[in-house]
């Protein structure tokens, strides 16, 4: 991205945060900000926001876009790769594929912006910022959700998902030398939205009413399905016993119960974080419907992300009446403003 000749006092961060399928907005984002000519200088990616951040900084998000636009229940799915009895539910063989295909397999450290990509230490709860080594495994280490996802070992430790301790990394982005943080929270609002209720029935969630709605959720209980049947298929003993407290008890399947805490967990971590270490510019695309596994609704999260992004962009420009080449400098007097 050029900045139309404008000189820049200052390095911009962008902070990519955890958010699953409603990670796609950050596709939107990264358009809107290099639209307005925004030259980015560091990425630091939690989680989903890795994902996109690590191709973001390999130069093929528009690729990315390409294909996951096209993504169905069916290619969802197949990504899921159930690996019963182990550390977790899923591999991340598949996926890994998948992310190596649009970042070329070169080494976090040759990308041709700066990536940090951050995880959780298992055994100690430290954070883990993965800076250098196979740019693969820092995202997979940073896609790792507990329980769902197997851990990824790395110089000694177990790494899972970053946003156990850092769901939005405003600071990660700072360390690595940023004057101006532009923060994307993909948390906002989830908490309400993605709490299990009782009505739910054992194995998967009924359709919802109303065609678009019921067709939706048909979408995401396909995947579910799957899911189940493939854990169903494994002779683990502790599972039949799990199915028939299912028959009597009304519950999420398991699936359910892990995304839903982590949603709560990184919801609280992501407003308590952003308090005492705000970005300079937050961005927070209205997206707390988008369920777990709806990688499936791109679109609608692309332009939700594009969307908020040249709103706030708007918000500052109009604060000092500059035109989009002038960005950089409208931040820099924004910030002087509000400190």
């Amino acid at each position: 991205m050029k900045n139309n000749g404008q000189k820049i006092p200052g390095k911009i961060g962008l902070a990519l945060g955890s958010g699953s399928a409603r990670g796609w907005a950050h596709i939107g984002v990264v358009r809107a900000l290099s639209e307005a000519g925004i030259n980015i200088d560091y990425i630091a990616g939690t989680s989903i926001g890795s994902v996109v951040g690590a191709v973001y900084a390999s130069g093929n998000i528009d690729t990315l876009e390409e294909v996951v636009l096209q993504l169905d229940w069916k290619q969802i799915a197949y990504f899921f790769d159930v690996v019963l009895p182990k550390s977790g539910l899923i591999d991340g063989k598949k996926l890994s594929a998948f992310v190596r295909s649009h970042v070329n397999g070169v080494n976090i450290e040759e990308l041709p912006i700066p990536l940090g990509a951050v995880s959780t230490d298992l055994a100690t709860g430290d954070e883990v910022i993965i800076q250098n080594g196979d740019i693969i495994d820092a995202v997979r280490a940073s896609i790792s959700v507990p329980g769902i996802f197997t851990p990824v070992k790395k110089n000694g430790a177990f790494l899972v998902d970053g946003g156990l301790v850092n769901p939005v990394p405003v600071s990660v982005a700072r360390q690595m030398g940023a004057d101006f943080v532009i923060a994307v929270d993909l948390n906002h609002g989830i908490a309400a939205e993605k709490g299990f209720r009782q009505t739910a029935p054992p194995l998967l969630s009924e359709s919802l009413s109303g065609d678009k709605d019921g067709q939706l959720a048909e979408k995401k209980n396909k995947i579910l399905e799957l899911l189940n049947h493939r854990i169903a298929s494994i002779d683990f003993s502790a599972l039949s016993q799990i199915r028939e407290w299912m028959k009597t008890e009304p519950a999420p399947n398991i699936f359910e119960v892990l995304t839903s805490s982590i949603n709560i967990m990184e919801a609280q971590i992501t407003a308590t974080n952003l308090k005492t270490d705000p970005p300079d510019l937050l961005i927070q695309p209205n997206l707390s419907h988008l369920k777990f596994l709806e990688f499936n609704r791109a679109e609608e999260a692309i332009a939700e992300g594009y969307k908020e992004t040249k709103a706030q962009l708007d918000r500052i420009l109009s604060r000092k009446f500059v035109r989009n080449h002038d960005c950089q400098e409208a931040f820099n007097v924004t910030r002087m403003q509000d400190q």
